[in-house]
């Protein structure tokens, strides 16, 4: 909005020409969404003890050192969606179809999140919406979403639209055709549920959302101007730049969310924001055709997500399991690490990850 009110104004005021710029109105939307997230966060907490009560179910064949968490109310992605919703609509190019499709998906993930959660705290159960019923849910979604993309990157870049690009590989763009609508839903839904799955220590999973967030920013930055993706040998995409307005409100929103959610946590974000800001670095990475560089800078999710799969695979197959429980961080629980070493230490992986993630911009 700041952008449409205030940057025609630049003749006027010179200030106002600070608008135009994307690292401006990025930094803007980061502490937007910070402060906003401190203001919105003690009365969120306050609300969500009220209507809870019993707070989050505690899982019984958890870590024991989880029992101390009950009564710890779920929910809080509403104060993260809130936080950044809005720093987004501020400071965002909204005459740019990419912001309108990624906020879709966040928003809509986000929803099915709540859903999710509320019928968990009604039930009292850790299930909630039916698995197919969600997926279901999740897949069309992502399609409606990928269907957009591709409608609005035809009209721009006809040869990107459908197009896998490797990294490590200059100019290199494999053309999927229709077979690129179910592997980007893919990506969205699957980013989505790692995050999600990674959601189960107070910090584990908002670090480093906040981490991978960074890091497209970044890259949307640069596959969004012409001049700095000719020169690494990346995929320009014409008006992805903006994508790095959500990164930074999901950052922002992220920080101020953290203070909350730190050792011991005040609150947890629960599905409605762990499938929600999944969704959104998935949406945002199929914009700006790094969909394969997600899988690196979020290796910690995808790390979280097959020690899942080999433990229900080894399980119904051998009736044998690998890890003393999954997802894998509570099997360091298990074996005696403390909550804040697995945590850290989780985080330490995850910039690492990035780091190798934001190598590939080069190493071409």
């Amino acid at each position: 909005m700041f952008y449409h009110f205030l940057y025609p104004l630049a003749d006027q005021f010179s200030a106002f020409n600070l608008f135009q710029y994307l690292t401006f109105r990025t930094g803007g939307a980061i502490m937007t969404a910070l402060i906003l997230c401190f203001l919105v966060g003690p009365r969120m907490i306050t609300w969500l003890k009220k209507k809870q009560k019993e707070g989050q179910p505690i899982r019984e064949d958890g870590p024991e050192g989880h029992f101390k968490k009950a009564g710890t109310p779920t929910m809080g992605g509403l104060m993260i969606l809130i936080s950044a919703g809005i720093a987004v609509f501020l400071w965002s190019d909204l005459t740019n179809p990419y912001v309108w499709i990624v906020s879709f998906v966040i928003i809509s993930f986000g929803v099915i999140g709540f859903l999710d959660d509320y019928a968990k705290l009604t039930k009292r159960s850790h299930n909630g919406v039916p698995g197919k019923v969600r997926l279901g849910l999740e897949l069309l979604v992502s399609f409606a979403a990928v269907y957009a993309y591709v409608h609005f990157t035809t009209e721009a870049n006809p040869a990107d639209a459908t197009g896998l690009a490797l990294p490590f590989f200059k100019d290199l763009l494999i053309p999927l055709g229709l077979l690129f609508f179910p592997f980007a839903a893919l990506v969205i839904v699957g980013a989505s549920n790692a995050v999600n799955l990674t959601d189960g220590l107070d910090g584990l999973a908002i670090v480093p959302v906040m981490i991978a967030a960074a890091c497209f920013g970044l890259i949307s930055y640069l596959v969004g101007n012409a001049i700095y993706s000719d020169y690494l040998g990346i995929h320009f995409v014409a008006g992805t730049g903006e994508m790095a307005i959500i990164c930074g409100a999901l950052i922002g929103a992220g920080m101020g969310f953290l203070w909350f959610n730190a050792p011991p946590a005040m609150v947890f974000m629960g599905d409605t924001g762990s499938l929600s800001m999944g969704a959104g670095l998935g949406a945002i990475a199929v914009v700006v055709k790094h969909e394969l560089v997600l899988a690196i800078i979020g290796g910690l999710f995808v790390l979280e997500t097959v020690s899942v799969i080999v433990q229900v695979v080894s399980f119904k197959l051998t009736g044998k399991r690998v890890f003393r429980m999954a997802p894998i961080h509570h099997h360091f629980e298990k074996k005696g690490w403390s909550e804040p070493t697995v945590v850290i230490r989780f985080w330490i992986i995850a910039m690492i990850l990035a780091l190798i993630g934001l190598s590939t911009l080069k190493l071409r």
